[in-house]
């Protein structure tokens, strides 16, 4: 029996057992008809040399590491009916590793947008033309987003900061994280100024009067949502001329580590301010170190061009 053939037993098998359905066997038929005309000889006869050398060249031929994995999931399901069915005396699949799925790169801003958002954050707060109630919410934002960049809290983490926080007038505080693990962050100068402002603004509202919340709501939680700072971000994003789109509080989050790590920061340092347990989580910001290599090599070594 050829390779063709038994792919056909294999998903005559699927429909008669299994109940697949059409789709589910035309998409097995288009995996294993594909791999088959890949290897010499077909796909019946395949070694796992041979099947691990048709997912490299699919690998090169751009297919996604998904599209990969589903390929391979096929052609192990069709191995598993050899097997079963006595036609062959292994499974050469055995020993293949999925394909691992590419982690995609963060969404982040550069640093002049960031200075273009914050700037336009406190254009906003210093107009003394707004009313009582816009006014507020403008050095409330000020705040938030001049506290965001310069910490990479999480927004949960920044929306629920204690009022202390902003009464201590500290270069540094203490967040309790995920895992309830405290880790100490640092505040710029800039982002204390934000939050003073805030907090003389915040005192004058007797609602406010006995929250223990740096930026307190009148919602469940007594502290302003996320979802409310998100849409009040995407607002001033759009008002500095920057796509909505592009922007929430986890791209400024995404953005402090990376322009930290490009100006010189260890990363290390930087799994340590975001508050992640492991070092591999932080690594989705290794192609800002790659960036930053190249950019070293090619501005200081001697044979570069």
């Amino acid at each position: 029996m050829n390779s063709a053939a038994r792919i056909e037993a294999f998903l005559e098998m699927m429909s008669a057992e299994r109940g697949a359905a059409e789709n589910t066997l035309s998409s097995y038929r288009r995996d294993l008809e594909d791999a088959s005309s890949g290897i010499e000889g077909g796909l019946a006869g395949a070694a796992a040399a041979d099947i691990r050398a048709y997912l490299d060249d699919i690998a090169e031929r751009g297919f996604a590491p998904t599209s990969q994995a589903r390929k391979l999931s096929a052609i192990r399901q069709f191995f598993k009916f050899l097997y079963a069915e006595g036609l062959r005396t292994d499974d050469p699949t055995g020993t293949l590793d999925s394909p691992k799925k590419a982690r995609p790169l963060p969404k982040t801003m550069s640093e002049a947008e960031t200075g273009r958002l914050i700037d336009r954050a406190a254009v906003e707060a210093g107009d003394a033309g707004l009313g009582y109630s816009d006014r507020l919410a403008a050095l409330r934002l000020h705040a938030l987003v001049e506290v965001l960049y310069a910490t990479g809290l999480r927004v949960s983490e920044l929306v629920g900061l204690p009022v202390t926080v902003a009464q201590r007038d500290d270069r540094f505080f203490m967040v309790r994280g995920k895992g309830d693990k405290e880790r100490m962050v640092p505040l710029s100068a800039k982002a204390r100024v934000a939050m003073r402002a805030w907090l003389a603004a915040r005192a004058g509202v007797p609602a406010f009067a006995d929250s223990p919340f740096l930026f307190p709501a009148a919602s469940d939680s007594g502290y302003l949502s996320r979802q409310v700072f998100a849409r009040d971000l995407k607002g001033l994003a759009a008002r500095a001329g920057i796509a909505s789109a592009k922007i929430s509080p986890h791209v400024l989050r995404h953005a402090f580590a990376s322009h930290l790590l490009q100006n010189g920061a260890d990363l290390r340092a930087v799994q340590q301010l975001l508050g992640h347990a492991d070092i591999s989580t932080t690594q989705i910001y290794t192609h800002v170190l790659e960036e930053r290599l190249v950019r070293l090599v090619n501005d200081h070594h001697p044979l570069a061009d």
